[in-house]
């Protein structure tokens, strides 16, 4: 099982992302194209997944999309890595919680290496952190579709994007919590 890993150099829009992951996604289901897992920045937008409620953005001037990934609303943008990737569960086992915990547990010992000690919260998805103070702050967002067993869309990882960005929405619709 060859999984191709791409990386670009400069923002992508939405849209054409997830366009290029649905066209990989179709590839795959019929046996042309090799699973992948792609490491990019967006163009800023902020995105609602499939239980997005409006009651979510504080601001509705914002630049938003609705997509099909599972999840709430979130940013994405200039200084945030999004992992993508487009994984055949046909051949993995087909067990959505079983991928989920592995991505969990990829960002958590990565953030490791980092001294970033972080964890996963069985009650709201995602990658937390817990400040000095007790303040608990979410560091990744994870959402993913599966289509005829095969997940795509991926995880966001803030690494030196602007926080102030997060004030005009609840992220992941979680009010008592913010974001690292």
């Amino acid at each position: 099982m060859t999984i191709e890993i791409k990386k670009s150099a400069k923002p992508i829009k939405y849209k054409s992302a997830i366009d290029i992951l649905e066209n990989r996604l179709e590839q795959i289901k019929i046996n042309k194209n090799k699973e992948l897992i792609w490491i990019l920045e967006h163009e800023e937008i902020y995105t609602g997944g499939t239980s997005f409620s409006d009651n979510e953005i504080l601001d509705k001037s914002i630049n938003f999309i609705k997509t099909n990934r599972g999840g709430k609303i979130t940013y994405h943008g200039p200084g945030q890595l999004v992992f993508y990737f487009v994984i055949d569960l046909n051949k993995r086992g087909k067990n959505i919680k079983k991928i989920i915990t592995a991505i969990e547990k990829t960002i958590i010992d990565t953030l490791r290496i980092y001294n970033i000690k972080c964890f996963a919260d069985r009650k709201n998805i995602g990658i937390w952190f817990e400040h000095k103070s007790g303040k608990i702050d979410k560091i990744a967002a994870i959402g993913i579709k599966v289509k005829k067993w095969i997940a795509y869309h991926g995880f966001a990882l803030n690494i030196s994007n602007n926080l102030n960005i997060y004030k005009k929405l609840f992220p992941c619709g979680i009010r008592d919590r913010g974001v690292s």
